[in-house]
């Protein structure tokens, strides 16, 4: 265990067992990517939706547990798994037609500009991420936020590693910018 989380030989391990109907193993590997998943899922999806995603993620690892064959860490496997949860969730969205024509809380107060004045710089920096492409979110919260490598990043985004760096690469220069952009209109609000 590093940092409070689980090394991945004994995630993988946990997840082989519980393939074989292990459920100790199961509530093991759960607790032990739980959080991380939320997190991953909260970033790609919006926080209102992670649970529900979490929940799906788990459910379909659970259903395919015995065909794990550790090719790669079981961490990662999870992650693939909680994007494609997150790509199927965007797609069923985007889809599906809107009901109702009243913006969202969140929706209202961007309109306001009320979002990051005087507020917390984690909240302002999770509004950042909200804002990056979602190719780029992707990897800049499975690398800097998750601390998957770049080779795992990889394999969970299913690109290639060089695409990855550049994927955060570019999601830095972006948060920069835009960190700084905002910190600009902020000052003007104030002084204007």
């Amino acid at each position: 265990m590093r940092n409070g989380v689980v090394d991945d030989d004994q995630v993988t391990r946990w997840a082989r067992e519980a393939g074989r109907g292990d459920r100790q193993a199961a509530t093991a590997l759960v607790r032990a990517l739980q959080d991380q998943v939320w997190r991953f899922l909260s970033h790609l999806a919006g926080p209102g939706e992670a649970d529900d995603l979490t929940q799906e993620t788990f459910l379909r690892a659970f259903r395919n547990l015995p065909g794990f064959a550790g090719r790669s860490s079981a961490r990662t496997w999870v992650f693939t798994i909680a994007r494609r949860v997150a790509v199927d969730h965007v797609r069923t969205a985007v889809a599906r037609p809107r009901t109702a024509s009243v913006p969202d809380w969140q929706e209202a107060a961007e309109g306001a500009g009320a979002v990051t004045v005087g507020a917390d710089e984690g909240v302002a920096l999770r509004h950042l991420i909200a804002g990056l492409t979602p190719e780029r979110r992707e990897a800049f919260v499975a690398t800097q936020v998750l601390g998957l490598s770049y080779a795992e990043a990889a394999d969970v985004c299913q690109c290639p590693v060089g695409t990855i760096r550049s994927r955060v690469a570019r999601a830095r220069e972006d948060l920069v910018a835009a960190w700084q952009a905002d910190g600009d209109h902020s000052r003007t609000r104030r002084t204007g």
